[in-house]
């Protein structure tokens, strides 16, 4: 066995790879970045490389300085993680050529499938279903609408070397098949180096399941269940879980088998991911791809199993054989992944970078685990993937899954920059979701005009009233205890007040009660038991019974309390002071709806229009590309461009003006 590994990787799969490692009593070697010289999986490991500016094409992507990094500290092997340099078989090549070994597959199994088209073709020279669809090279956008009408729409157009979303586009007719042609050739060209795609037939109503295979090297390829990815956005996943709730054993073994048979055919040791896209209607699956590596999600898997990966992943690297059989793999309760990302879902989901000032995530039991690469302090970098962490939880039903997942969502406590707990916390109260009735349209169809406001789960107002009410009594009280007040006009403690909430006035009698608070809220008496103290950010208790945790802020005078994914301000008058309040003037703010505003930090790389023309609704206005995303701008309206505020090659930064309006 090892004695000392390096991870070629960063955030919250490097913490994770250490862990095991750690486990296993291996020590540790971490790379980093300028930007990552303080990061958590720097301090973390047993010892730490510089490897470069921040950009990762200068550092975690240069495959000499890793190989260097390894000489250097005397390490053994190397485990990627995932993204990067996980898929590269030149990295494996050259790792080999050191005497290093590679947590991973062999160069010619990353090779047979780390190109779509190819690995489609072996795939069915091993038996496995594939999407009926064009594998050949496609020259132009004209080509490929030609083919996307011989295949009959709706089709997907995708990048051979792509990944992440990435260099993708779904088409429903010409014009979409000829504007995602140039868009995902470009898309592949930034992020892969490579500008082929490939053309292939829709699936509708498709959901995304995935198998997790495992093989020694020494003849034995297991599958470990399925995980079903298929709450999507932009082809990214966000919510995953395993088992699959539409999966029946019958299928489950026929995906497994023929996972493994392709594991077989490339010659496959060490974990890695088959992904099917099945058909919701007909039941039918094909294979999409092969991830010869560890996949984001593979938490799920470990919680429903009790295998660790990363640790199977290292004794098959070191040349051991695998300690258990097929028959030995059970599938026990259910797991459940959040993908937690800095990001501000009611902006279109965009980017949110800085500084997190206040970190504190859910504690980690048997039914919750998370797994992160931040701390409370450290910053969200603009130069790699905004995750935060991925959240897990696990039961033994579904629905227990499901309500583990709200409750550690409420006590998912991030301050400093936005993030998306609000969607995650709207996704698990819809219908559709809680019934499985899953598909890969399942965000677009329940979110069609984007996510706002009034998608996040109705909640009883009497929670956050009587919450609101307790959390102002006790800080009064509090205020009554300050010294130096003047004899005979001490502060005192007061029971009627006006707590309004969502613009509605409501008058209430709080009081002190055994274990907590009575709070009179109308007619009825709500029974609020906490041991919350001020100053802590988790309001813990119980309302008439409902255990609750909700988050608690001071803002001026009022209280914002975050719970099941909303964020309300609160204000609790004395009686006198609401009737003030509702004199108070309302100023409107600024109409900026004559301008486009850049949705985003990021790189403006064209400008569609002139000074003085007249656009449609619809039209393109300008390409803005972050993360290595392009993302077209169009007209909400039809108006006449008064005035151009930035140019191509501009840096923009967000709600930066780009085009005047007249």
């Amino acid at each position: 066995m090892f004695t000392k590994i390096l991870i070629a990787n960063r955030g919250e799969i490097a913490c994770r790879v250490i862990k095991t490692a750690r486990k296993m009593g291996i020590k540790t070697v971490a790379v980093y970045s300028d930007a990552d010289k303080d990061a958590l999986h720097v301090q973390m490991a047993d010892e730490a490389v510089h490897i470069g500016p921040p950009a990762s094409a200068q550092s975690y992507l240069l495959i000499d300085k890793i190989v260097d990094a390894c000489v250097k500290t005397g390490a053994q092997a190397v485990h990627p993680g995932y993204g990067f340099l996980s898929e590269k078989r030149e990295f494996q090549e050259a790792l080999a050529k050191a005497g290093i070994a590679f947590i991973g597959p062999d160069a010619h199994a990353i090779f047979a499938m780390g190109d779509k088209i190819e690995s489609k073709k072996l795939a069915r020279e091993a038996g496995v279903n594939t999407v009926p669809g064009y594998l050949g090279v496609i020259k132009d956008a004209a080509e490929a609408v030609k083919i996307a009408n011989e295949i009959g729409y709706p089709v997907m157009i995708k990048a051979s070397a792509g990944g992440g979303g990435k260099g993708m586009r779904l088409a429903w007719n010409d014009a979409e098949a000829f504007e995602g042609f140039t868009s995902a050739t470009n898309e592949a060209k930034a992020s892969f180096a490579d500008d082929r795609v490939f053309v292939e037939k829709f699936i509708e109503q498709p959901r995304h399941i995935e198998i997790q295979v495992l093989a020694d090297g020494h003849g034995t390829v297991l599958y470990l269940g399925e995980r079903e990815c298929s709450i999507q956005r932009r082809h990214q996943k966000v919510i995953e879980e395993a088992p699959s709730p539409f999966l029946t054993p019958e299928t489950r073994k026929a995906m497994g088998e023929q996972a493994c048979a392709l594991a077989r055919t490339v010659q496959y040791k060490s974990a890695g991911t088959v992904e099917f896209i099945v058909g919701g209607a007909t039941g039918e699956f094909f294979f999409l791809e092969m991830n010869t590596r560890l996949q984001v999600e593979h938490p799920v898997t470990e919680m429903i199993t009790g295998i660790d990966l990363v640790e199977q992943m290292i004794r098959v690297a070191a040349g051991e054989k695998l300690a258990f059989g097929q028959d030995d793999i059970k599938l026990n309760g259910w797991a459940m992944e959040s993908r937690v990302y800095a990001e501000d879902p009611f902006r279109n989901f965009l980017p949110s970078t800085g500084r997190l000032t206040r970190y504190m995530p859910p504690a980690e039991s048997a039914h919750v685990r998370v797994d992160t690469g931040v701390y409370e302090g450290g910053e969200i970098s603009m130069f790699y993937d905004p995750m935060i962490a991925k959240l897990i939880t696990y039961g033994p039903t579904r629905d227990a899954a499901i309500a583990h997942m709200r409750d550690a969502l409420d006590a998912y406590y991030i301050r400093g920059l936005s993030h998306n707990i609000p969607f995650l916390a709207s996704l698990m109260s819809k219908e559709r979701f809680v019934k499985g009735a899953l598909t890969t349209n399942f965000i677009a169809e329940e979110y069609a005009n984007g996510f706002h406001a009034d998608d996040l789960p109705a909640d009883d107002p009497t929670v956050l009233i009587a919450v609101a009410a307790a959390v102002n009594l006790a800080s009064s009280a509090r205020e009554c205890k300050i010294s130096g007040q003047f004899p005979g006009h001490e502060v005192k403690v007061q029971t009627a007040w006006t707590v309004v909430f969502n613009g509605q006035y409501h008058e209430i009698e709080a009081r002190p009660a055994e274990g907590g608070f009575a709070i009179v809220i109308g007619k009825d008496v709500v029974d609020v038991k906490t041991d919350w103290q001020l100053g802590q950010p988790l309001f813990r208790g119980t309302v008439d019974g409902r255990t609750v945790c909700v988050q608690v802020d001071r803002e001026g005078v009022a209280f914002v309390l975050a719970h099941a994914g909303s964020r309300a301000k609160v204000l609790v008058l004395t009686r006198h002071a609401a009737a003030m309040n509702k004199l108070m003037p309302f100023k409107a703010p600024p109409d900026m709806s004559k301008y486009l505003l850049s949705p985003m930090p990021g790189l403006l790389r064209a400008v569609e229009v002139t000074e003085g023309q007249e656009v449609k609704a619809g039209e393109p206005l300008a390409i803005v590309e972050a993360m290595k995303m392009e993302n077209i701008l169009k007209a909400e309206r039809d108006g006449t461009v008064a005035k151009i505020h930035a140019k191509a090659g501009e840096s923009l930064a967000v709600d930066q003006k780009i085009i005047e309006f007249g």
